[in-house]
């Protein structure tokens, strides 16, 4: 039986654990949470070092990939510096891939239309998904600087944002990734910001932690495209009256993992390093296990 592990730098009343057969051979996948404490993240990260077969990282990307860029994130390679034997996968380079091509495939199901209304919260941290958002003629707000910088400034293009990430990108990956992200018990307060914005989409889309953070009481009939959520996290979305649930990963006991699992578990079938992985590869392997797009219809 293989064992993937994601070590979280968020909460750890997010933490699960499931087992799924993949391809006729059992896995363990689990999350543990550190609750935003790097020290705690990184000794995990050595304990487990040749104890499992892959070891994923939540919470934080090793890179920032914008097309043909890739901007290294200082404080995520300090937590795995001390890993020597078990591969790494932080699905940065997955997410790109994948969130593309779920976009697409949400497009050809009508729940994507072009002159929908879209508010992106970040989009450096999930690229594909904002160039896939922008091809299929969506009007889309990237909340790059609203809400990982508090400066209320919209983007509208993700011309606009590669130009800015060029400029500010090696720098804001050198700061501690608590300034730039919400971790540990941050992820479990909401403190509604720009409500204006949330209020103008038909769709909101991007981290689920950045969005839990920061949305209003009212998402009455908005279409969430997001990434991992819990059951209790599913909840907090139909109170406030969501319309749909879409996840880019699929569910596995109850919970949508994040690519970082993902992409350790297609680095254990496939017995390469993630950085080996081409998005043809995965994509291949993705359809053959049958990963697709989670739509939950909520109220």
């Amino acid at each position: 039986m293989k064992r993937i592990v994601s070590i979280s730098l968020g909460s750890s009343s997010r933490d699960h654990r499931a087992e799924v057969e993949l391809q006729g051979e059992k896995f363990i996948v689990e999350r543990i949470g550190t609750d935003g404490d790097l020290n705690v993240a990184r000794e995990k990260y050595r304990e487990l070092d040749g104890q499992v077969d892959v070891l994923c990282m939540g919470g934080t990307d090793l890179y920032f990939y914008l097309e043909n860029r890739r901007y290294p994130v200082r404080d995520a390679f300090s937590l795995v510096k001390g890993v020597k034997k078990t591969p790494v996968a932080d699905g940065s380079k997955l997410k790109v891939s994948l969130e593309y091509a779920t976009v697409k495939k949400l497009a050809a199901m009508g729940l994507i239309t072009s002159g929908m209304k879209v508010l992106m919260i970040s989009a450096v941290d999930r690229f594909g998904m904002a160039k896939g958002l922008e091809e299929c003629g969506c009007s889309v707000i990237f909340g790059d600087f609203y809400f990982a910088l508090g400066i209320p400034i919209p983007l509208r293009s993700t011309k606009s944002v590669k130009f800015l990430a060029r400029i500010l990108l090696p720098l804001l990956c050198r700061l501690p990734f608590k300034f730039l992200y919400p971790i540990g018990k941050k992820q479990e307060e909401n403190r509604p910001k720009y409500s204006h914005l949330f209020r103008w989409a038909d769709l909101i889309a991007g981290d689920f932690n950045f969005i839990s953070r920061y949305m209003p009481a009212d998402l009455g009939g908005k279409v969430i495209l997001t990434n991992t959520v819990t059951e209790k996290d599913i909840k907090k979305l139909k109170e406030r009256g969501a319309k749909v649930l879409v996840t880019t990963t699929p569910e596995l006991s109850g919970r949508s993992f994040g690519t970082n699992v993902i992409e350790g578990i297609l680095v254990s079938i496939l017995k390469k390093k993630a950085e080996e992985i081409q998005p043809d590869e995965a994509m291949h392997l993705l359809e053959e296990l049958g990963f697709q797009p989670r739509v939950e219809q909520l109220n």
